[in-house]
């Protein structure tokens, strides 16, 4: 479910509304602190969630700062969270209910944040309450879908969850936004996970073989193939997953 065992062609095929949002988050990184572009430095100023403005009328300001980043390492550990658990619940919800999921997430993140913090002139930004969301759903999978995850990811999810929060509860981390995007996400779930399948990478390529020629076909031995490489790979991936949140958790930054 978040082994990634798709090249970077499929990657951008079957998940083009992750894709999108991860070349969204880079592009703008690299267009407002690389190449400073004016009109991407204006772009932010008038994203930036702002308490005092949105307070004054500017409600466009609880939805932009989601796609907004402050920094390369901001951008990349939101992008990086995107890729890992973004694709399975795209492929599960379809591309509309997940952007409806991701969005409402992100705007419960930042309303919460207006709401409850009570700095008038407090500034944020950052894709983090939308990647919460994503949590809040499989968090809620872990408790009332259990025909949709596994054992073996639903620990998975567990335990980025409590290092995810860990992280939070530090200076300069907008704890509200985490805090809401992961209610709005849980919230969310009921509704949107209504007709949602198990994901299945196997699925996925049997309707994009059925796209592209008309008729699907099957390989018995595929499942003897991939298995054991597949657990091999998982094994590395979600260590590898756990050492750079505990790296991020000890020596990160701003999120």
């Amino acid at each position: 479910m978040f082994v990634r065992t798709e090249n970077f062609k499929e990657f951008l095929r079957f998940y083009p509304i992750v894709s999108g949002l991860v070349a969204i988050h880079l592009i703008l990184w690299l267009l407002i602190d690389v190449i400073q572009l004016g009109a991407a430095i204006d772009l932010q100023r008038w994203g930036i969630g702002v308490n005092a403005l949105v307070l004054q009328g500017e409600y466009w300001r609880l939805v932009t700062p989601i796609f907004l980043h402050g920094g390369f390492t901001h951008a990349l550990f939101n992008s990086f969270s995107l890729v890992l658990f973004g694709p399975a619940l795209e492929q599960m919800l379809g591309k509309g209910k997940f952007i409806a999921m991701y969005l409402g997430a992100g705007i419960a993140g930042n309303l919460g944040t207006f709401i409850v913090n009570p700095d008038a002139f407090y500034a944020h930004l950052g894709a983090s309450g939308a990647i919460f969301g994503i949590f809040g759903v499989y968090l809620y999978m872990v408790f009332n879908r259990k025909d949709l995850i596994d054992q073996a990811n639903s620990q998975i999810i567990m335990v980025i969850l409590v290092l995810g929060l860990f992280m939070t509860f530090r200076p300069g981390i907008n704890v509200l936004a985490h805090l809401f995007g992961l209610i709005g996400g849980f919230a969310l779930a009921p509704p949107i996970l209504k007709n949602a399948r198990p994901f299945s990478i196997w699925q996925t390529r049997a309707r994009s073989r059925r796209r592209d020629d008309g008729e699907i076909t099957f390989d018995p031995n595929r499942w003897k193939k991939r298995r054991f490489t597949s657990r091999i790979n998982g094994k590395y991936i979600f260590w590898g997953v756990i050492l750079f949140l505990v790296a991020l958790a000890v020596f990160g930054g701003r999120f």
